[in-house]
């Protein structure tokens, strides 16, 4: 359904190393009442409770097997089960994915009082959830390695009342049965006759779509096929163009690669995340992400909440 919040949580916006200031990969969504993890650095359950947004967690979804991305998942898993929590959890992942649960389940030495699931994804792999999908797509990071694509449902066209009153739709009820995709009787002029609602609605408007791309090389090819015109996007930026050839060697983008690929999948907005360590400051990756990709740029710090709206 539309009109639900649907808020983007940066709780770890590192690159493969912690800083002072920057803990390991995790993305938190929020959709209605939905909670959905993307990667779950070490460290991931403090950000959670300084960013004030709790252990109520609904899915997982892991990029790749790389440490600083799913560590932490072991302390929040006992968390979890220590606060009684008995819905069960699934962890989403690519190849690997069903391991790393058995050893969250073995390591733990602890009694789990709930269930933990794992899903093995590949490229084009979905997951269905109320009002939006969960896509993979293949990242390029020297391993079997998914970005995610959370999409919702396209929402309806919107309601023409004058022409609804036109047909002879009275205001009230039948609108908003109309706008439910309801056919009406009304009476115009002494004459029964139906009001079909494409008759009164406009063509259906999609609705909002988050990318992920978790750690990889550029894969614009890939973001064509399932993450045009993103209305955020959220793209590995580990290195400034002065490292291009080290990015290159350990399969990241930097800001600049970033910028373009925004701005060949016209996404409407773009937040740089995965900064190494190396940088005290991150002016050369806004400067070279603008260079490529004439819309909105951030880089946003850790516990960074970020509002997505409609485009229209």
């Amino acid at each position: 359904m539309s009109g639900e919040t649907l808020q983007v949580y940066f709780l770890g916006t590192a690159g493969a190393l912690p800083t002072p200031v920057r803990n390991p990969p995790c993305i938190m969504i929020r959709r209605g009442t939905d909670t959905i993890l993307f990667d779950c650095g070490e460290g991931a359950q403090q950000q959670m409770m300084r960013a004030r947004c709790g252990f109520t967690v609904d899915a997982i979804f892991v990029t790749h097997w790389h440490a600083d991305h799913f560590l932490g998942i072991f302390g929040l898993v006992q968390t979890m089960s220590f606060n009684g929590r008995t819905e069960p959890l699934t962890l989403y992942g690519p190849v690997w994915v069903h391991e790393c649960v058995e050893t969250i389940k073995k390591i733990g030495r602890f009694n789990l009082k709930f269930p933990l699931d794992s899903v093995e994804l590949s490229e084009g792999s979905w997951v269905r959830f109320n009002g939006y999908t969960v896509t993979a797509f293949a990242a390029s990071h020297g391993l079997p390695a998914l970005g995610y694509v959370l999409e919702e449902d396209p929402r309806p066209g919107r309601f023409d009342r004058e022409r609804a009153i036109e047909l002879g739709v009275p205001p009230g009820p039948l609108f908003g049965r109309l706008q439910r995709g309801e056919t009406v009787k009304v009476t115009k002029d002494g004459e029964e006759r139906e009001v079909l609602p494409s008759d009164v609605m406009g063509a259906p408007r999609p609705g909002r779509k988050i990318v992920y791309t978790g750690d990889t090389r550029p894969v614009i090819p890939a973001l064509l096929s399932y993450g045009k015109e993103a209305d955020l996007l959220i793209h590995d930026a580990t290195y400034d163009e002065s490292e291009k050839k080290r990015a290159a060697e350990f399969y990241h983008a930097t800001a600049a690669q970033a910028g373009q690929a925004a701005a060949a999948t016209d996404a409407r907005v773009l937040a740089l995340t995965h900064i190494s360590s190396r940088y005290t400051d991150t002016v050369a990756h806004a400067a070279e992400a603008k260079a490529a990709f004439s819309g909105t740029v951030i880089i946003p710090d850790d516990l960074f909440m970020l509002d997505v709206t409609y485009r229209n």
